[in-house]
């Protein structure tokens, strides 16, 4: 291992009543401490959303230090975090997840942003045989490989797509055509094959379904060949720097069709605040919005008015699917070392999988597979400077716009 790996962040023990980040070293692992081994993405192409995940896991961690730890078998145990930075580079996050494991000595795994980059982490816990929780993965072809110690908090993406067609034909009678256009990396590759399989089920014209290389700066081919198309819905998928650019590429080809969705660009402030106007009327499909009302919650926070509240004060804006989902899976690991009795990897591992509690996030169920269960996912629209939620009923707080 190259000894200038950097520790980015060690979040001292709650005992010690704070979180310091910093390089320190890492005490030796004992049975009064949970340690957290967490790879991030805090540089390079993913750093937006590698930062949202260290910055949630301090508030959740702050939460817990002002109860003065958690509760285990009749005692308190200290929690500790250990990050690095893995640049956004897939190797190296596997380099990393396995020093947590073999050299600072981690209970357990937090995977990093991204299913491409969870799948890579997912593989070096299970030879190790050390339970993961994964919070920002959603791709079925994460979760079929027969891992025993993975466990995701995100419901699977399949039923986004088919929820989404259905909507946006009885908001727009006249929708008919769509074009898909999907970054080739396995989350944003597999909800593009899906909005393509779901279109042609519900009776709709894919006139154009390509993929376009990570790293892809110019766009205009594409573009182009989608103007010609005259589709009545464009569909693009990546992440955020990905989703700005196309925006603006296709504003500047003069793409008008009345639907544009972005998966899952809307959920993300970066993704409105580097558009501008531009990013009005925007859709998209996300897992969880603070518009819901989970109460009676198990974990830091007992209701999801609870963690927004926590959340705005401390980050003056509200929080996303990355911020809920990862928050809701530290309470979900610390559920089940207190089913477990103990951080046992083995114990904790079964207990994860028999796991069926409510946070603040929402219910979490993890199927036989490892992954949460389906369930209704918001589909949410930018008008003005707001994030709308379009569906479902139960937390609709506007009406679909059409592009124009």
């Amino acid at each position: 291992m190259e000894k200038t790996l950097k520790r980015s962040l060690t979040v001292a023990a709650v005992a010690m009543g704070m979180a310091m980040a910093g390089s320190m070293s890492v005490a030796s692992a004992d049975d009064d401490t949970l340690v957290i081994g967490a790879p991030l993405a805090l540089t390079g192409g993913l750093a937006d959303e590698g930062k949202k995940q260290q910055d949630v896991w301090k508030l959740w961690l702050d939460k817990i230090n002002a109860a003065g730890g958690i509760d285990v078998a009749g005692k308190k145990m200290q929690v500790k975090f250990v990050e690095y930075d893995y640049q956004t580079d897939g190797k190296r996050a596997g380099q990393l997840a396995e020093k947590l494991i073999t050299d600072d000595n981690v209970d357990v795994i937090m995977a990093p942003f991204g299913s491409g980059h969870t799948k890579i982490i997912a593989a070096v816990a299970e030879r190790y045989q050390v339970p993961m929780l994964a919070c920002v993965a959603s791709s079925v072809s994460v979760y079929d490989q027969g891992f025993k110690y993975l466990f995701g908090t995100l419901a699977p993406n399949t039923g986004m797509t088919e929820s989404m067609v259905e909507f946006f034909k009885e908001k727009n009678p006249d929708l008919k055509k769509v074009a898909v256009y999907g970054r080739d990396d396995v989350f944003p590759k597999s909800m593009a094959t899906a909005l393509a399989n779901s279109a042609e089920t519900g009776g709709l014209d894919v006139v154009y379904n390509e993929l376009y290389a990570v790293g892809t700066m110019d766009h205009s081919a594409a573009i182009s060949a989608i103007k010609s198309a005259n589709p009545d819905w464009v569909y693009m998928t990546g992440y955020t720097q990905d989703l700005i650019l196309g925006r603006k590429q296709l504003a500047d080809m003069g793409v008008s069709a009345p639907i544009v969705t972005m998966v899952t660009g809307p959920a993300y402030r970066e993704f409105t605040e580097g558009l501008g106007k531009l990013a009005d009327g925007i859709t998209s499909s996300t897992w969880w919005h603070h518009s819901t009302a989970y109460t009676d919650a198990v974990g830091a926070w007992g209701a999801t008015a609870d963690f927004y509240a926590d959340f705005t004060a401390a980050y003056k804006s509200d929080p996303d699917y990355v911020s809920a989902s990862c928050a809701a899976a530290a309470d979900v690991l610390v559920n089940a070392v207190k089913v477990a009795g103990s951080k046992d990897k083995q114990a904790v591992r079964d207990a994860l999988a028999a796991t069926d509690i409510l946070t603040f996030y929402g219910p979490i169920d993890f199927g036989d597979n490892g992954m949460n269960q389906g369930r209704e996912m918001p589909i949410i629209q930018v008008q003005g400077e707001e994030i709308k939620v379009l569906y479902p009923e139960s937390i609709v707080n506007a009406d679909m716009k059409m592009i124009k």
